[in-house]
């Protein structure tokens, strides 16, 4: 399984990666919320483990930010020394899919990771969300502020694609290889896709979500600043 560890006790990180790796298993680090919250969203991983106590950004935004920057099904384990059942709560209510308090066994730490990915693989994924745009890959049904969006096959390709991808510009080769594979048009179809798109996701809307970055791609941000 490939691991990623947000955590700033470099002894407890250490003890985590001295018993994971040797049985073949692949761990990314992170010592600061930012740093983590940065590798979450640009890396796949099987399962992350969170401390809540971190420097820039604690465990708690972090995970709520991972599951609100567009969607990650990734399951979170919160490894922190606070045994209170509110602080509980609100790991579970960010978005944590377990708990582990310190001191804690490495053999129990990979059980409970191990059960939370083959948990994960059989739920549903979750809602796509970007600020007030939410799509369903399940029920392929896109909502923004509430209200019920008409897309074709398409355009839900398009939309998806940025949703999974809001840290990121998505590149035109990008989205026609998601779109047609190697059959791809001879014309430039996918600007009129892309347009016809923002028809329905930002005109009727005060907030403009698609940006086009020039010379790069496209992104979609409910944040007005981008790179």
């Amino acid at each position: 399984m490939k691991v990623l560890v947000i955590e700033d006790n470099r002894d407890i990180a250490a003890n985590i990666a001295d018993y994971l790796e040797p049985k073949g298993h692949v761990l990314d680090f992170a010592t600061t919320g930012p740093h983590g919250l940065k590798l979450a969203l640009s890396e796949r991983y099987d399962v992350i483990v969170l401390d809540i106590m971190l420097p820039g950004l604690n465990g708690m935004e972090v995970c709520r930010r991972l599951r609100n920057e567009g969607s990650n099904d990734v399951p979170v384990l919160m490894l922190t020394a606070r045994d209170q059942l509110d602080d509980k709560l609100e790991g579970f209510q960010a978005g944590a899919d377990d708990y582990l308090v310190k001191p804690f066994s490495v053999k129990e730490l990979e059980v409970r990771l191990q059960a939370l990915i083959k948990r994960g693989s059989f739920h549903t994924p979750r809602t796509l969300i970007v600020g007030d745009l939410h799509y369903d890959p399940q029920t392929l049904a896109a909502t923004r502020a509430g209200k019920l969006l008409e897309l074709n096959p398409v355009q839900r390709k398009v939309l998806e694609l940025l949703m999974r991808n809001t840290h990121r510009v998505v590149t035109r080769e990008e989205l026609e290889q998601h779109i047609w594979g190697d059959m791809l048009p001879d014309n430039d179809v996918l600007r009129m896709h892309i347009y016809s798109l923002r028809n329905v996701v930002d005109k009727p809307f005060a907030t403009k979500l698609i940006h086009t970055i020039h010379g790069a791609g496209y992104r979609l941000v409910a944040e007005p600043s981008l790179p």
